[in-house]
């Protein structure tokens, strides 16, 4: 399986995975419509471009022929940037779906694999989220990110392989940096600022380090069938609280940063168990959200940002706003 198309192959972790993939020997099409710029992974010799809408079925239909297998990861990728525009995630996160599977399914791709999220199973009690728990999706974002589970049951068989991975929360430096996920907040913040804050504290925020992400795509990548086909597992290791999750900012950057806690009704808190993964495939994390704020703090040194706490090309939200997709 050495033909990788990658969805979203321009974003936060899809360019540092098309980097990765062909590091590891694999020939990659980055699909995207790059709204954060072109030039976020170097020019590879086994890595081509092509700049296009999922929602473009024809396009993609051109794209995906002749590939091994799809990494799904194209999609308005968090609440607030969904809500900005909710026909628009709407068209893009759950109507582009069916059409695209279907698309990889009749150009001959072995196996698709599909990016949800950890936000599927909504607000949960119990202290380990596994994955065979009730999906209880909260937002519009996450209940069509399990719309798309069920959908992709459909297609599962023999000769086209399927996949769900839940990922939580991705942290650390890309070379198309997100800066609007709360490590990279708090990092930024604590860097530039001296300063952060944080709403109530005590929710677990399970995270995974970018480099651990790469890699639990290249494990899904490399599986044997019988292991992966049609199953769904989370990747998650670290399920910290808000409030450590500041220590540890403060701890790297400097004791001088300031943290001021102010009371939340945010009661969204999970705490997600990646077991299945670990027995399955044996895969293990090997990166901490220490290493993810230690490699922040060494890009924002060597000044890799552009006014960090601007400029909205790392914020998605603004981004969105300020490019008006249809």
């Amino acid at each position: 399986m050495k033909k990788v198309l990658i969805t979203g192959g321009g974003g936060y972790v899809g360019s540092a995975l098309a980097d990765y993939l062909v590091e590891c020997g694999y020939y990659v099409t980055a699909y995207d419509l790059f709204l954060y710029g072109e030039n976020v992974f170097e020019s590879k010799k086994n890595l081509k471009k092509i700049k296009g809408d999922i929602r473009d079925i024809i396009s993609f239909n051109s794209a995906v022929k002749g590939q091994d297998a799809v990494i799904h990861l194209a999609c308005i990728s968090n609440d607030p940037s969904f809500e900005l525009n909710p026909k628009l995630g709407k068209s893009i996160n759950l109507d582009a779906f069916e059409p695209l599977v279907k698309s990889c399914q009749r150009s001959g791709v072995k196996r698709f694999i599909y990016a949800s999220s950890s936000s599927v199973y909504g607000l949960k009690k119990e202290k380990n989220i596994v994955e065979e728990m009730k999906l209880e999706p909260i937002t519009d974002y996450s209940k069509y990110k399990a719309s798309c589970e069920e959908i992709l049951k459909k297609f599962k068989g023999e000769n086209f392989e399927t996949v769900t991975i839940r990922p939580a929360t991705v942290c650390g430096y890309s070379k198309r940096q997100r800066l609007d996920v709360i490590v990279n907040i708090l990092s930024n913040l604590a860097y530039h600022k001296r300063e952060i804050s944080t709403f109530g504290g005590k929710q677990l925020r399970p995270n995974i380090h970018i480099k651990d992400m790469l890699r639990s795509y290249l494990a899904l990548l490399k599986a044997d069938t019988k292991k992966i086909n049609g199953r769904v597992f989370n990747a998650g290791w670290e399920n910290m609280s808000v409030n450590d999750i500041a220590s540890s900012v403060k701890k790297n950057v400097g004791q001088d940063v300031k943290i001021i806690n102010t009371p939340s009704n945010d009661t969204r808190s999970y705490h997600i168990s990646s077991e299945r993964i670990k027995n399955s495939l044996g895969f293990t994390t090997k990166f901490t959200i220490d290493d993810a704020i230690q490699d922040l703090i060494n890009a924002f040194d060597k000044k890799l940002f552009d006014n960090p706490l601007k400029n909205d090309l790392y914020f998605n939200i603004k981004r969105m706003q300020k490019i008006n997709l249809k």
